[in-house]
């Protein structure tokens, strides 16, 4: 392909993506397909001589849309939202034409791994100043880090990576899900007595299972007495903090260590783009820096930028930040607050229709754009109105415990996504949840 087909077919695509993302709603949301099938349509090896480009396009809807989960569609209502504008897709692009290496991380998990490995690496240098023939294996096989049992799993995943014992704080629906002060207090005086370390908190702003908001005005003095490092993993909330209104969400912000949220949930930027602030970038340095000879270059000691390549373990990262900056630039504060409000109001009229049904019940307050709901019953029933939902590949959604019953999770994800929307999805969920009763033996 040369550039005057490139200028050609490149027009031909944006067209297919505009055809796709208009009419996405008239496409099944979930793939009615089993593992495995694209073992029928495609052949066994790489073709001997070039294909058309026509023969490729030709076999997106045979081979690729089968087996595709619409996260675009606005009945995709499961996890988190996946951004998603056009100014992204134009910007994403120009990044790949580049080909730019950036030197940055990638994603909230990225960012909670980091952090962690930073905060392992300064206690560790912390207890060798004042015990310098203390051997680091000894203080590693000491080391504990927390997390609120509502944390993501990649919080739990990350203690593995590195070594270190990961405890789940528990929390209770009294407390609407998040981590209290003195529970912390109490773990981390425990095991000191036991002669373990405490060195590492992970805090969420905004929890996947329902969004709750860990209490960092009373978790971050108690970190910075103890000298235990807090993170704040606000990958899904972190977006909403770009208005003044949800803006105390963040108080205690002051005591964290580091801070992570993806603007590519909730700020229109395409996947993937993850951001990461640290207070003391000599902490990353000191338990990332290495420093060969091909990496060398004039201005890495003359102080005026930060080389990140110094604190992270990723060497080699696409060029993120020109995705931001189109959807910043092209839709402008009010543009991307209007969004993230739009999102929350939806949220709250599925929160009404809920309320309004006297067969349901609301699992965990609704903050932003998340709804979590059940029908009063058993954990079964509501498994079984899960299954039908998702069987009927009209609407999507994923569910979560919540003090030891089976919730529905409904996120309001997609950009188009409209009242007309929520009200479809809501007649479905309660055509279906009628005939599960039905059902039920009396």
């Amino acid at each position: 392909m040369d550039a005057a087909e490139f200028r050609r077919r490149g027009k031909e695509m944006v067209d297919l993506i505009a055809d796709y993302l208009e009419n996405i709603e008239q496409r099944p949301v979930y793939p009615d397909v089993e593992p495995g099938y694209l073992r029928s349509l495609i052949p066994e090896e790489a073709p001997e001589e070039p294909e058309t480009y026509e023969d490729v396009v030709k076999d997106i809807e045979r081979v690729i849309m089968p087996g595709v989960t619409h996260w675009h569609s606005p009945y995709f209502y499961a996890y988190f939202p996946t951004a998603n504008s056009f100014p992204a897709m134009l910007a994403d692009m120009l990044s790949g034409a580049i080909g730019c290496i950036g030197f940055s991380w990638g994603t909230a998990s990225e960012a909670t791994l980091v952090a962690l490995l930073a905060a392992r690496s300064r206690a560790v240098r912390m207890i060798l100043a004042s015990d310098p023939q203390r051997p680091e294996t000894d203080i590693t096989s000491k080391l504990v880090a927390y997390s609120s049992d509502q944390a993501h799993c990649s919080v739990e995943r990350a203690g593995m990576i590195a070594g270190v014992r990961m405890k789940k704080i528990p929390t209770e629906q009294s407390d609407k899900y998040a981590v209290q002060g003195e529970t912390l207090r109490r773990m981390i005086q425990e095991d000191k007595a036991a002669g373990l370390i405490p060195f590492y908190f992970c805090a969420t702003l905004g929890t996947t299972p329902s969004c709750a908001f860990d209490h960092i005005t009373e978790l971050g003095p108690i970190c910075n007495a103890e000298k235990i490092w807090m993170h704040i993993d606000a990958a899904y909330a972190g977006s909403s903090f770009i208005c003044p209104e949800f803006r105390p969400l963040l108080n205690g912000i002051e005591f964290a260590d580091s801070f992570n949220f993806n603007p590519h949930k909730w700020l229109l930027v395409n996947f993937d783009c993850s951001t990461m602030w640290v207070r003391k970038r000599s902490d990353l340095i000191g338990a990332f820096k290495m420093d060969p000879l091909y990496l060398k270059h004039d201005h890495q000691e003359s102080g005026r930028y930060f080389d990140i390549t110094f604190s992270c373990y990723s060497q080699s990262i696409r060029f993120r930040s020109l995705k931001m900056w189109f959807v910043f630039r092209m839709y402008g504060l009010k543009g991307l607050q209007d969004y993230i409000r739009k999102h929350v109001e939806l949220a709250k009229e599925f929160e009404s229709l809920v309320r309004a049904d006297q067969r349901f019940e609301i699992s965990a307050d609704v903050v932003l754009g998340l709804v979590c709901f059940r029908l009063k019953g058993s954990n079964e029933v509501n498994e079984t109105l899960l299954k039908r939902i998702n069987n009927g590949r009209k609407i999507h959604l994923v569910p979560c415990q919540l003090s030891g019953q089976f919730v529905l999770r409904f996120a309001v994800c997609a950009r188009t996504t409209e009242s007309r929307h929520i009200r479809e999805a809501w007649r479905l969920i309660t055509q279906l949840a009628e005939e599960v009763m039905q059902e039920l033996p009396n």
